[in-house]
Protein backbone atom coordinates (compact mmCIF):
# COMPACT_ATOMS: atom_id res chain seq x y z
CA UNK A 1 0.00 0.00 0.00
CA UNK A 2 1.65 3.36 -0.93
CA UNK A 3 2.34 5.19 1.83
CA UNK A 4 1.44 8.76 1.80
CA UNK A 5 2.00 11.44 4.43
CA UNK A 6 -0.18 14.45 4.61
CA UNK A 7 0.27 18.28 6.27
CA UNK A 8 -1.05 18.00 8.87
CA UNK A 9 -1.52 17.26 12.99
CA UNK A 10 -5.27 18.13 12.76
CA UNK A 11 -6.40 14.42 13.90
CA UNK A 12 -10.00 15.48 12.75
CA UNK A 13 -8.73 16.42 9.06
CA UNK A 14 -6.37 13.15 8.86
CA UNK A 15 -9.31 11.36 9.80
CA UNK A 16 -11.39 13.00 6.88
CA UNK A 17 -8.80 12.31 4.77
CA UNK A 18 -7.90 8.39 5.30
CA UNK A 19 -12.11 8.19 4.82
CA UNK A 20 -11.06 9.42 0.79
CA UNK A 21 -8.08 8.10 0.43
CA UNK A 22 -8.63 4.20 1.60
CA UNK A 23 -6.10 2.61 -0.89
CA UNK A 24 -3.25 4.36 0.80
CA UNK A 25 -1.41 4.46 4.21
CA UNK A 26 -2.27 7.77 5.40
CA UNK A 27 0.35 8.83 7.73
CA UNK A 28 0.28 12.62 9.51
CA UNK A 29 3.72 14.53 9.38
CA UNK A 30 4.54 13.74 13.19
CA UNK A 31 4.11 10.12 12.14
CA UNK A 32 6.51 10.88 9.17
CA UNK A 33 8.90 12.51 12.33
CA UNK A 34 8.36 16.29 10.94
CA UNK A 35 7.92 18.42 13.84
CA UNK A 36 9.22 21.74 12.22
CA UNK A 37 7.24 25.34 11.96
CA UNK A 38 5.70 25.50 8.24
CA UNK A 39 5.32 29.52 7.58
CA UNK A 40 2.48 29.96 5.41
CA UNK A 41 3.68 33.25 3.05
CA UNK A 42 2.24 32.48 -0.38
CA UNK A 43 -0.30 34.73 -2.45
CA UNK A 44 -2.81 31.60 -2.87
CA UNK A 45 -4.47 28.87 -1.59
CA UNK A 46 -2.46 26.86 -4.40
CA UNK A 47 0.90 28.66 -2.81
CA UNK A 48 0.40 27.86 0.40
CA UNK A 49 -0.88 24.02 -0.22
CA UNK A 50 2.56 23.48 -1.79
CA UNK A 51 4.81 25.11 0.42
CA UNK A 52 3.12 23.05 2.79
CA UNK A 53 3.55 19.94 0.66
CA UNK A 54 7.41 21.12 -0.22
CA UNK A 55 8.94 21.35 3.43
CA UNK A 56 7.88 18.12 4.47
CA UNK A 57 8.86 16.72 1.21
CA UNK A 58 11.99 17.61 1.36
CA UNK A 59 12.64 16.42 4.54
CA UNK A 60 11.14 13.25 3.93
CA UNK A 61 12.23 12.42 0.05
CA UNK A 62 8.01 10.88 0.08
CA UNK A 63 4.78 12.02 -1.49
CA UNK A 64 3.34 14.73 0.19
CA UNK A 65 -0.34 16.14 0.43
CA UNK A 66 -0.66 19.42 1.81
CA UNK A 67 -3.98 21.70 2.01
CA UNK A 68 -5.15 25.20 2.14
CA UNK A 69 -8.40 26.46 2.47
CA UNK A 70 -10.34 29.33 3.30
CA UNK A 71 -13.53 31.52 2.69
CA UNK A 72 -14.29 33.57 -0.01
CA UNK A 73 -16.90 36.27 -0.12
CA UNK A 74 -18.01 37.82 -2.98
CA UNK A 75 -18.85 41.37 -2.07
CA UNK A 76 -15.69 41.48 0.02
CA UNK A 77 -13.60 40.87 -3.25
CA UNK A 78 -13.11 37.64 -2.11
CA UNK A 79 -11.81 38.14 1.30
CA UNK A 80 -11.39 36.97 4.17
CA UNK A 81 -9.44 34.13 1.57
CA UNK A 82 -5.97 33.00 2.47
CA UNK A 83 -6.34 34.99 5.56
CA UNK A 84 -10.07 32.94 7.00
CA UNK A 85 -8.03 31.48 10.24
CA UNK A 86 -6.65 35.06 11.25
CA UNK A 87 -9.18 37.59 9.50
CA UNK A 88 -9.80 39.25 13.19
CA UNK A 89 -6.14 39.04 13.72
CA UNK A 90 -3.06 37.09 14.78
CA UNK A 91 -4.80 35.42 17.68
CA UNK A 92 -7.32 32.78 15.99
CA UNK A 93 -10.56 33.37 16.99
CA UNK A 94 -13.52 31.97 15.64
CA UNK A 95 -15.79 34.25 17.45
CA UNK A 96 -13.99 37.24 16.41
CA UNK A 97 -13.57 36.79 13.05
CA UNK A 98 -17.04 35.82 12.54
CA UNK A 99 -18.02 38.91 14.32
CA UNK A 100 -15.72 40.64 11.95
CA UNK A 101 -17.82 39.27 9.02
CA UNK A 102 -21.19 40.42 9.72
CA UNK A 103 -19.93 43.87 9.93
CA UNK A 104 -18.35 43.63 7.01
CA UNK A 105 -21.74 42.60 5.69
CA UNK A 106 -24.06 44.76 7.54
CA UNK A 107 -26.56 46.50 5.57
CA UNK A 108 -26.31 44.27 2.43
CA UNK A 109 -28.91 42.07 0.64
CA UNK A 110 -28.91 38.34 0.13
CA UNK A 111 -27.88 38.80 -3.22
CA UNK A 112 -24.37 40.32 -1.99
CA UNK A 113 -23.91 37.69 0.36
CA UNK A 114 -22.71 34.78 -2.16
CA UNK A 115 -19.55 33.08 -0.68
CA UNK A 116 -17.83 29.94 -1.16
CA UNK A 117 -15.67 28.00 0.95
CA UNK A 118 -12.58 26.80 -1.30
CA UNK A 119 -9.90 23.75 -0.28
CA UNK A 120 -6.92 23.14 -2.57
CA UNK A 121 -4.63 20.22 -2.23
CA UNK A 122 -1.06 20.61 -3.35
CA UNK A 123 0.58 16.95 -4.70
CA UNK A 124 4.65 16.74 -4.51
CA UNK A 125 5.39 13.61 -5.25
CA UNK A 126 9.07 11.38 -4.58
CA UNK A 127 10.51 12.90 -7.50
CA UNK A 128 9.96 17.00 -5.96
CA UNK A 129 7.34 17.74 -8.97
CA UNK A 130 4.27 18.91 -7.71
CA UNK A 131 0.83 19.94 -8.71
CA UNK A 132 -2.70 21.43 -7.13
CA UNK A 133 -6.34 20.78 -7.52
CA UNK A 134 -9.51 22.64 -5.83
CA UNK A 135 -12.68 21.83 -4.51
CA UNK A 136 -15.48 24.83 -3.62
CA UNK A 137 -18.80 24.57 -2.18
CA UNK A 138 -20.83 27.60 -2.82
CA UNK A 139 -23.35 29.05 -0.12
CA UNK A 140 -24.42 32.16 1.51
CA UNK A 141 -23.40 34.09 4.57
CA UNK A 142 -26.34 34.02 7.02
CA UNK A 143 -27.37 37.07 8.67
CA UNK A 144 -26.53 35.38 12.16
CA UNK A 145 -25.11 32.32 13.61
CA UNK A 146 -27.04 29.09 13.34
CA UNK A 147 -26.27 25.60 14.71
CA UNK A 148 -23.89 24.34 17.15
CA UNK A 149 -21.51 21.93 14.74
CA UNK A 150 -19.05 22.48 12.88
CA UNK A 151 -16.11 25.17 13.68
CA UNK A 152 -15.05 28.39 12.09
CA UNK A 153 -17.92 30.62 9.55
CA UNK A 154 -19.72 27.07 9.65
CA UNK A 155 -22.36 28.81 11.66
CA UNK A 156 -22.74 31.33 9.10
CA UNK A 157 -22.25 29.40 5.97
CA UNK A 158 -25.44 28.33 4.68
CA UNK A 159 -26.48 25.61 1.75
CA UNK A 160 -29.40 26.61 -0.22
CA UNK A 161 -29.82 23.22 -1.82
CA UNK A 162 -29.60 21.85 1.91
CA UNK A 163 -31.31 24.49 3.42
CA UNK A 164 -29.03 24.00 6.08
CA UNK A 165 -25.49 26.13 7.58
CA UNK A 166 -22.53 24.09 7.59
CA UNK A 167 -22.66 23.86 11.55
CA UNK A 168 -26.04 22.39 11.31
CA UNK A 169 -25.03 19.51 9.58
CA UNK A 170 -24.09 16.01 10.85
CA UNK A 171 -20.23 15.31 10.55
CA UNK A 172 -21.42 12.58 7.49
CA UNK A 173 -23.54 15.58 5.99
CA UNK A 174 -20.53 17.76 6.03
CA UNK A 175 -18.03 15.40 4.63
CA UNK A 176 -19.95 14.64 1.54
CA UNK A 177 -20.72 18.27 0.25
CA UNK A 178 -17.43 19.39 2.02
CA UNK A 179 -15.22 21.64 0.22
CA UNK A 180 -12.02 19.09 1.66
CA UNK A 181 -13.68 16.12 0.25
CA UNK A 182 -13.84 17.16 -3.18
CA UNK A 183 -10.19 18.40 -3.36
CA UNK A 184 -8.89 15.10 -1.75
CA UNK A 185 -11.50 13.33 -3.96
CA UNK A 186 -9.96 15.44 -6.80
CA UNK A 187 -6.78 14.22 -5.70
CA UNK A 188 -7.26 10.47 -5.39
CA UNK A 189 -8.18 10.00 -9.00
CA UNK A 190 -4.67 11.62 -9.95
CA UNK A 191 -2.92 9.56 -7.80
CA UNK A 192 -4.51 6.72 -8.86
CA UNK A 193 -3.75 7.26 -12.60
CA UNK A 194 0.17 8.04 -12.01
CA UNK A 195 0.63 5.62 -9.05
CA UNK A 196 -1.62 2.63 -10.37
Amino acid sequence: MKEVIIASANKHKLDEIKSILKDYKVISMAEAGFFDDIVEDGATFEENALIKAKAIHEKTGKLVLGDDSGLMVEYLNGEPGIYSARYAGEEKSDRKNNEKLLKALEGTERQDRSAKFVCTVGICYEDGTTETVRGEVKGIIGTEETGSGGFGYDPLFYIEELDKTYAELTFDEKNMVSHRRKAFTKAKEILDKKLK
